[in-house]
């Protein structure tokens, strides 16, 4: 991932899905949730993570970015289906979409909607302008690859290892 060009001084914590209370540190992850790399990110991260916020080191912002491309747009239909204002459901439901993600990450958009609120039970919520505010905020940011995560003075991919991830948490 070259993150030369990101310019982080562009992201902000004024939206997307807040998880955790009032922490030292905090955490950005921009993820698309038809995205591979976004699903490893979020199961290899869930318990360093989880810990983190539970132990109140670290807060979440996690923004789930509409990308234009084909593959990812299955990911933006089921954007609309997070829970945003409770961060104990959006995790649930966040993890449900990625168990599922080969079920349904190849339908046609319509029936990926239609599988989100009949396979999943999930209901549909209207942040589209939150939506379009994260969209903006990455072309200003030039955030171009999910999952792009952002702690402190570290941005990094799906790759980093826990150990970092911890010491990063620790710093």
């Amino acid at each position: 991932m070259d993150i030369s060009a990101i310019n982080k001084e562009e992201v902000n914590t004024d939206y997307g899905i807040l998880i955790g209370k009032k922490a030292p540190k905090t955490t950005v992850e921009f993820i698309n949730l038809n995205c591979p790399f976004c699903k490893q990110w979020f199961t290899e991260s869930k318990d360093t993570l989880n810990k983190a916020v539970t132990d109140g080191k670290l807060n979440r912002v996690v923004k789930l970015l509409d990308r234009t491309k084909e593959s990812l747009q299955r990911g933006n239909v089921m954007h609309r289906f997070v829970t945003d204002d409770d961060s104990d459901q959006a995790l649930e439901d966040m993890t449900r979409i990625f168990a599922s993600q080969d079920e349904w990450g190849n339908l046609p958009l319509q029936e990926v909607a239609n599988y989100a609120r009949n396979e999943l039970g999930l209901s549909e919520h209207h942040h589209l302008d939150i939506a379009e505010e994260i969209v903006q905020e990455s072309k200003k940011a030039n955030i171009s690859s999910v999952p792009t995560l952002i702690l402190g003075e570290h941005i990094f991919d799906e790759n980093i290892d826990q150990k970092t991830l911890n010491d990063y948490i620790s710093e």
